[in-house]
């Protein structure tokens, strides 16, 4: 059953993506990892048991140079005024408020037609305007039923009433990009870190398939983890390090 909804969905985004200029899927095996390539739809990818779906983007560098991490909304939406010349700053999150807004949705997956209340929401914010036009579409609603492990980190950030603490970008190639180019890469896990996943292995940026919240930090390597899309839902898991690319760190309060 899980299969054919699988299959039925994919039959969706396929059309959906046929209909937007610039816009292709990319099965799993087969990556564009040079030259520019016009329009991607998502970053996330879809795992389930032997089945991952990812979906082919712009050129890394091209996309990366207008995408830093701090960019979910209009610098308009950042501040709150409360009077004529008064602005009062949003609030800042800490690593235990996103912790826990994460564990608080396991469990929580896809509606009989496949879609997410991640992605639903996503569709609606102005980032999913610039996002979907930087990749060749215009029509956000594309995210609906799109690939969601890193909108729902988008989520999970805007619940914490500090929508721009861990960036938002639903390519995970992009994602993992921005926080190099801001220095805040690297290979120590830290709870709280954004990691990023390679299911073939690889250690580069250009790879990654998937994205996930550490929230414990185990021995050997091993991380404890709240991540979306994966089965169609939000899970806990314990990943070992062999298909993690690198982490991102967010920038919390304390």
């Amino acid at each position: 059953m899980a299969g054919k909804r699988r299959f039925d969905r994919l039959t969706r985004i396929t059309d959906t993506v046929n209909t937007i200029p610039g816009l292709t899927r990319l099965a799993e095996g087969f990556r564009s990892r040079q030259g520019a390539v016009a329009g991607a739809l998502v970053a996330g990818a879809v795992a389930t048991t032997g089945l991952t779906i990812a979906t082919q983007a712009p050129a890394e560098s091209a996309v990366r140079a207008a995408s830093p991490v701090n960019v979910f909304a209009d610098e308009g939406d950042r501040s709150e005024g409360r009077g004529e010349g008064e602005v009062t700053a949003e609030k800042k999150a800490t690593a235990e408020d996103v912790i826990k807004i994460a564990k608080s949705q396991v469990g929580i997956g896809e509606d009989s037609a496949g879609k997410s209340k991640y992605g639903e929401w996503f569709a609606t914010t102005d980032r999913a305007v610039q996002t979907v036009k930087r990749d060749g579409g215009s029509n956000p609603k594309v995210y609906e039923d799109a690939a969601w492990c890193a909108m729902f980190l988008a989520w999970v950030a805007d619940k914490t009433g500090d929508k721009d603490v861990l960036g938002a970008d639903p390519y995970t190639v992009t994602y993992a990009g921005s926080f190099e180019d801001q220095g805040r890469w690297g290979t120590k896990a830290k709870p709280g870190a954004i990691v990023f996943f390679d299911w073939d292995g690889g250690k580069s940026i250009g790879g990654i398939d998937h994205v996930g919240l550490v929230t414990e930090v185990l021995d050997n390597g091993k991380v404890k983890t709240v991540e979306g899309n994966i089965s169609n839902q939000v899970v806990s898991k314990v990943r070992t390090p062999d298909t993690i690319v690198g982490y991102g760190y967010p920038e919390y309060a304390g």
